[in-house]
């Protein structure tokens, strides 16, 4: 059991500065991803389909930060952050594996290969 000691009081103005510092950070990165889907639109190749698919997956992987951020925020003790930050890696470690298996058989795609990627 975690100790009661252990719970955690954060200052409210803290909290309200590390808010507003993820969603400042929420906002740059939105207009950051819009502004390279653009130019990934502009620029045709055999590989754009490719580069379209990693960028996708580098939002999903930021906004799953930034929300794992959010929820850390709303910890009341250690026993929270540590649930939380275990659910979070166990998630993105599937995650990671299913990405990896997209990026893969979308490379093999992309260059003409039409086997698949072999399994993990």
């Amino acid at each position: 059991m975690i100790d009661p000691k252990l719970t955690m009081e954060v200052p409210a103005h803290v909290r309200e500065f590390a808010v507003k510092s993820v969603d400042q950070a929420e906002q740059a990165i939105s207009k950051f991803m819009e502004s390279a889907s653009r130019s990934i639109a502009m620029v045709p190749s055999p590989m754009s389909d490719v580069s379209k698919q990693a960028l996708t997956i580098t939002e999903a992987n930021i906004k799953a930060s930034l929300e794992h951020a959010k929820n850390l925020m709303e910890a009341k003790d250690i026993g929270d952050l540590l649930r939380l930050q275990t659910e979070f890696v166990r998630s993105q470690f599937g995650t990671a594996t299913e990405q990896f298996k997209q990026m893969t058989s979308g490379a093999a795609a992309a260059s003409g290969d039409k086997e698949k990627p072999e399994s993990i």
